[in-house]
């Protein structure tokens, strides 16, 4: 088990942000799937409305952080991500995960404080407790990449260079370790909303895995199905981002107005 405490809670190496903004009315935390990085989510300020800021989740072995050892229990991992959303006050915040990153988020908001998060998006991924039983042999490295790029998670030209295939690795295989260990005995519920998104033709996700997350929230409970497959966010980026922000809507505080917005670079 690679956790290590003395990960940082700096909110600049645990978040990307392409547009930043001095009092947004909402702030988006996007997590990304197994392996993944901010990238998934690198277009997405642009399809949102001026006042919606987006933070992207980056874990350690990944982009700037590589150097890193990955961290492979969800406990630490959700801990370190709670406690460095603390730094962003004075807006509420909507968490949205993919694969993974849908299990990521939803222990992340357990940990959140007062009426965070004002709703909680999970996609492409069955609820907590209905993951199969925990036990399965460790993927080999091979048929971690190779299953990976089947579902369109890799590009597979990427993996015929051995440099790609040794920074890609490190991420995936903690990644990998966190979803094999984690099986929460009671997962307790949210009481914000949930709303559950899915491609039509996900061959690892499907309507019943995701109608599992009804159970886990006392704020009411949606699926919204769209084309694609398990990565349907490259394809439906625009759809999902529109529903996403249609659905916020409505549970935004009217006071607040947006500032103009300010723009930087990434971190």
């Amino acid at each position: 088990m690679v956790v290590s405490r003395a990960s940082t809670t700096d909110p600049r190496a645990w978040f990307r942000r392409t547009r930043r903004m001095a009092r947004p009315r909402l702030r988006l935390v996007c997590f990304p799937h197994a392996g993944g990085s901010p990238q998934l989510f690198r277009t997405w300020s642009s399809l949102l409305p001026g006042d919606i800021e987006l933070l992207a989740v980056c874990s350690p072995g990944r982009q700037d952080r590589l150097a890193e050892p990955g961290i492979d229990r969800m406990e630490p991992l959700a801990d370190l991500i709670a406690e460095s959303l603390a730094a962003f006050t004075g807006a509420p915040l909507a968490l949205f995960g993919h694969s993974m990153g849908a299990l990521v988020a939803y222990e992340v908001a357990l940990r959140l404080p007062g009426d965070d998060p004002l709703a909680l998006l999970v996609s492409a991924h069955p609820a907590p407790h209905r993951l199969p039983p925990a036990g399965a042999e460790p993927l080999t490295d091979d048929e971690l990449l190779l299953g990976t790029a089947e579902i369109g998670g890799i590009d597979p030209a990427l993996l015929k260079r051995e440099e790609m295939r040794g920074l890609i690795l490190p991420a995936m295989r903690a990644d990998h370790e966190l979803l094999r260990a984690y099986r929460p005995r009671s997962p307790a519920a949210v009481t914000a909303p949930v709303i559950g998104y899915l491609g039509r033709d996900d061959p690892l996700a499907g309507p019943s895995d995701l109608e599992g997350w009804a159970e886990l929230t006392t704020g009411g409970f949606d699926v919204h199905v769209l084309p694609g497959g398990h990565f349907y966010l490259a394809s439906a980026e625009r759809e999902i981002v529109t529903d996403i922000v249609r659905r916020l809507r409505p549970l935004l505080p009217d006071a607040a107005r947006p500032d103009p917005v300010e723009t930087g670079p990434c971190r």
